[in-house]
């Protein structure tokens, strides 16, 4: 297989550092994405970042020490459109740690063909996400160190929801009051979509998709025999797949969301 995982029975001193991968993908509609996937070993992060073809930023953090996910998005604005120059938004998010190889075992993959274009095995479709809550970058340490300096621009368009803060509350020190301290409510559910308002200044629901067209989502074991003839299983390799996050979340004017089908 063009992609492995190498583990070593003892720790080099490459495994200490950041690793890097660089896949080419192409997405639903054929067209070729590059993805950059770092994974960071002392900090138990994998960060993963790529543009898309609307110019979009897409920068992707899991940190799994608090399983927490952070998606930051940096929007283009068209002229043409009397858009700003940019717009950022967060989503933060539960994380399941059986979604993703942790970051041990991803700076461990390799690549024999790095021209190759990926092709996942798996799509997971659309995951739909209903962003009811505002936490403020710099009183977000509860939920993960990194949300501040990765969401810095973005003061008051950083979002999760009821369901992530019960999820994190789940086995945690923290209760879910604890959480609910820390974030603001908002009225997603309530509001009429962006697109169904023509009046300015009125809070309505806007909508981003994110797509991650190639990941590693899991280990992929073998079965084998050791010296004595025991049967015993070992990982040989990794399982990919695509996955689509729908957002909905609350802006206070519609100008705040003008890409509508760039979305």
């Amino acid at each position: 297989m063009a992609l492995f995982l190498r583990f070593a029975s003892i720790l080099s001193l490459t495994a200490l550092v950041t690793s890097q991968l660089v896949v080419n993908v192409k997405n639903k509609g054929g067209d070729l994405i590059q993805e950059n996937i770092q994974a960071d070993i002392p900090n138990d992060l994998v960060r993963l970042s790529f543009q898309r073809l609307d110019g979009t930023l897409v920068s992707i953090l899991i940190d799994f020490q608090t399983e927490t996910k952070i998606q930051r998005l940096i929007v283009l604005g068209e002229q043409e459109r009397d858009e700003g120059r940019y717009q950022v938004v967060c989503f933060v998010s539960k994380f399941n740690r059986n979604d993703f190889i942790s970051s041990d075992s991803m700076s461990k993959l390799r690549q024999k063909n790095p021209g190759t274009i990926r092709t996942p095995e798996e799509d997971l479709g659309i995951e739909d996400h209903t962003m009811n809550l505002a936490i403020d970058p710099k009183k977000s340490s509860q939920f993960s160190k990194h949300i501040e300096t990765m969401c810095a621009e973005a003061k008051t368009t950083t979002f999760t929801s009821v369901l992530d803060i019960k999820g994190w509350s789940k086995g945690s020190n923290v209760t879910y009051q604890g959480l609910m301290n820390f974030a603001r409510r908002l009225n997603t559910e309530k509001i009429s979509k962006c697109s169904q308002v023509s009046k300015s200044s009125v809070p309505c629901a806007c909508a981003l998709d994110v797509c991650i067209g190639w990941y590693p989502c899991g280990l992929k074991y073998c079965h084998g025999r050791d010296p004595a003839g025991k049967i015993i299983n070992y990982r040989c390799g990794i399982k990919t797949c695509s996955k689509c996050h729908h957002f909905t979340y609350q802006v206070q004017d519609r100008h705040f969301c003008l890409w509508g089908g760039r979305s």
